[in-house]
């Protein structure tokens, strides 16, 4: 599988600069983090969250946190669990299983990013498969996804 079809016409059609990298297969975000050289901080992962009100919301986090469901209910008004990895499939068929990219957006789910993320110029995120990632600047990726930023995380 390559880079989800539907994230790179995406990217393409709102003319975003966006760089594909290609790495050894990795199953984590800090795993994306080590084969790529570069922190934590920079790699974005997605929790998916399912909502007491039997909804789903993509939690956008840096790699070397956790999300703090009491942050995520304070920025959301909604009391969550994680998702079982059961549910991904049928939420995102483009991709695989654990290599979600954080468009919710695009696949009609909120989105709320951890304020740490705003901090760095860039971001790095999987591509929709175990073995790509993409690079872009966070300001586009807030422009184009528009995800609620806030605090997610403990300290």
């Amino acid at each position: 599988m390559t880079v989800a079809v539907r994230i790179k016409k995406y990217l393409d059609d709102n003319n975003i600069k966006y760089e594909v990298r290609t790495h050894d297969k990795t199953f984590t975000a800090q795993g994306l983090a080590r084969v790529e050289h570069i922190s934590g901080k920079e790699v974005a992962k997605v929790v998916l969250l399912k909502t007491d009100k039997g909804t789903y919301a993509m939690a956008v986090l840096p790699a070397h946190k956790l999300v703090d469901l009491a942050h995520f209910k304070a920025a959301s008004g909604a009391s969550a669990v994680l998702a079982p990895e059961s549910d991904f499939q049928g939420l995102f068929p483009d991709c695989e299983i654990g290599a979600t990219p954080p468009f919710g957006n695009l696949y009609n789910m909120p989105i709320y990013a951890d304020e740490a993320l705003a901090k760095d110029d860039e971001i790095e995120f999987n591509a929709g498969t175990h073995t790509e990632a993409i690079r872009m600047k966070f300001a586009d990726f807030e422009r184009l996804v528009r995800p609620k930023i806030c605090k997610l995380t403990a300290p």
